[in-house]
């Protein structure tokens, strides 16, 4: 009987639960992967940039109408924009950029400029008199 109970409590005792984590007994490194073979010239940023482009917006229900446009050849650059004002005129901002000349732009004003006849009105209304209502007695 004395044997039973200590087989009984032995295998209690090795039978602990395990508490936390334990690293798997095995590792790998994470496999690495080579780039895909390139089958054309990487880009070159070195050479100087070369465009042209030309946006604009033209809308008769809200009176928008502005766009821009501009050139570029290596270092030299020119191009301009316009933007109808509310007066009704047209800004035009003509510029271009000469290697390292900087900015160099030349504002001009198309149309006549209207301004809405303006009424002053006075905005104050005094509140009504208060009248109290007859008392009948």
């Amino acid at each position: 009987m004395k044997v039973l109970l200590l087989i009984a409590v032995a295998s209690v005792a090795m039978a602990k639960p395990q508490y936390g984590y334990s690293p798997p007994h095995t590792y790998r490194p994470a496999p690495t992967y080579a780039p895909a073979p390139s089958y054309r010239p990487a880009p070159s940023y070195q050479a100087p940039a070369k465009y042209d482009y030309e946006w604009g917006v033209r809308d008769s229900f809200s009176a928008n109408d502005f766009g821009h446009n501009e050139d570029r050849d290596g270092y030299n650059t020119r191009g301009s924009y316009y933007v109808q004002l509310p007066d009704g005129r047209r800004q035009k901002v003509t510029y271009y950029v000469n290697g390292d000349s900087g900015y160099v732009a030349e504002v001009t004003y198309e149309g006549q400029a209207h301004y809405p006849a303006y009424h002053s009105a006075p905005s104050y209304h005094p509140a009504p008199a208060y009248t109290p209502a007859p008392v009948y007695g």
